[in-house]
């Protein structure tokens, strides 16, 4: 038991110097994958946030729902359709997006929180107008958009009341009568840049940038955005990777000062992170 305490000890300790850097800062963290799905991975997520806000650091959830919007499609016998990785957003799926993501998805989230012991609120990006949006140009994907300005006096105002604000990826649209459907890695981003965040972060499936596609223990924990089109070229950035690490180089463009691409497979993977010497995944600064 001594023991025991004393590793409790050295961890609040070695917290410290983190907690003191941060504290009064925003963090934004988008939140998806298997974080989402699992209960066990979700608490921890959930706790991680609390525990930020609780030592005085300003976290910001953004996420998205893909599996629920799936589910709810499936049980009104509408069909899930993609487009170069992209779900094609009809008029009738755009209002299962919004429902699902600004209502189900969200108000669970907020909920959570405030079980937990925390102090959230709700938000999407039709608030305040927080996103706007226009349609995607170029291959037609229905009504999914892209990001042409960040308002974000409504999340400013949530943090200022010492809420944790919850946001859902849905953009107001200004180029039509629409919501829009909008990539919560790239909203997370241009939100981070928004609010002048001092990290932006990003929870994924995998443990980070690897230098071998299948060999978890070859891990790149620091890229410099000088390195990215290297790194591409050669293939060690691939696939999925790509708009994530894009959207970390536009975040680090915008002033935020770090990025990080965390395995949100690993319990309490956000408080490894921001409070320990070891780190959990990909950082870019």
């Amino acid at each position: 038991m001594r023991n025991n305490n004393s590793e409790r000890a050295r961890t609040l300790v070695e917290a410290l110097p983190y907690i003191q850097k941060f504290t009064g800062k925003v963090v934004v963290i988008k939140y998806g994958g298997n974080a989402m799905i699992s209960p066990e991975l979700f608490d921890a997520v959930m706790e991680d946030i609390i525990l930020l806000q609780l030592v005085g650091i300003h976290a910001v959830l953004v996420h998205g729902g893909g599996p629920e919007i799936n589910d709810m499609l499936d049980r009104l016998g509408m069909e899930s359709r993609f487009v170069n990785g992209l779900r094609y957003t009809d008029k009738e799926t755009m209002d299962v997006v919004q429902s699902v993501l600004c209502g189900k998805v969200n108000k669970d989230l907020v909920s959570t929180i405030v079980r937990k012991g925390g102090s959230a609120i709700g938000l999407c990006g039709l608030d305040g107008k927080l996103f706007e949006a226009k349609k995607m140009d170029g291959e037609d994907y229905g009504y999914v958009g892209d990001i042409v300005g960040v308002n974000p006096g409504v999340v400013l105002q949530a943090i200022k009341d010492d809420h944790i604000p919850v946001v859902a990826t849905v953009a107001f649209g200004v180029d039509d009568d629409t919501p829009y459907n909008v990539n919560a890695d790239t909203a997370a981003a241009k939100l981070a840049i928004a609010l002048g965040a001092e990290k932006l972060i990003l929870l994924t499936n995998t443990r980070g940038v690897l230098r071998e596609q299948n060999d978890e223990d070859t891990l790149i924990k620091v890229i410099r955005p000088d390195e990215i089109d290297g790194l591409m070229a050669a293939g060690v950035i691939a696939g999925g990777m790509i708009p994530k690490i894009e959207c970390c180089a536009d975040a680090i463009s915008g002033g935020v000062r770090r990025t990080h691409i965390l395995d949100g497979r690993i319990p309490h993977s956000i408080l490894i992170e921001m409070l320990t010497n070891e780190g959990a995944g990909t950082m870019i600064y």
